[in-house]
């Protein structure tokens, strides 16, 4: 959402980051691959029933992969191929978000007198959060739907850089009740599924149009 309601105040600011990190010598392509290690190193740190100390590392992960396009746009090194690697690892520190959570162990949510399993909402989420929402944009590039200048408008009211906010934020509210956290991750999954109804409406109207 921010990335497409927001694009100068988004472009302006990782602009600034990229000229700071552009001064390290690493390329934007070995920034996103390095990502990959801090979620490991949180995977764990959830694995072995750590929150904040996960927090902590997803953190720092994020922030990387903050880094790598930033670098790419300002050093003028964009590739297709980074494009891609920023994809993927995107997913891989996802999937090490979600499954550590699993694995952690949250509390069972209760909806209308039904008790149900936190790993639940936690599966959809990442299904539908990390794999359907970026398939629905992906999809539409790789069908040629439209052209890039009006794919890129697409909408999104929950995408990736917001959805690890608002599970970061139920990492921290876990220290007020646990269940707090299992609240954030049911309410993530349900405007996931906004998103990718909002971005298959988007595609479905502009191919409408001549």
């Amino acid at each position: 959402m921010l990335k497409s309601e927001c694009p100068k105040k988004t472009d302006y600011i990782s602009r600034k980051i990229g000229l700071f990190f552009s001064k390290i010598s690493l390329t934007p392509n070995e920034w996103t691959v390095l990502s990959v290690f801090p979620a490991i190193l949180g995977f764990f740190a959830l694995l072995f029933r750590h929150m904040g100390l996960g927090f902590f590392f997803f953190l720092i992960a994020g922030f990387f992969d903050a880094i790598d396009g930033a670098v790419a746009r300002v050093t003028k090194n964009i590739t297709n191929l980074g494009g891609y690697l920023d994809g993927i690892t995107d997913r891989i520190v996802e999937c090490f978000l979600f499954v550590g959570l699993m694995l952690f162990g949250l509390p069972n949510l209760i909806i209308f007198n039904l008790s149900t399993p936190a790993y639940l909402w936690i599966v959809l989420t990442l299904f539908i959060g990390s794999a359907m929402v970026s398939y629905s944009r992906a999809y539409a590039y790789q069908k040629r739907i439209k052209d890039d200048k009006t794919l890129k408008r697409m909408p999104g009211f929950l995408e990736r850089t917001e959805r690890l906010w608002l599970i970061g934020t139920g990492m921290i509210l876990y220290y007020v009740d646990p269940v707090y956290l299992t609240y954030v991750i049911f309410i993530t999954f349900i405007l996931s599924v906004i998103t990718f109804l909002q971005r298959v409406w988007f595609v479905v109207n502009v191919s409408s149009k001549k």
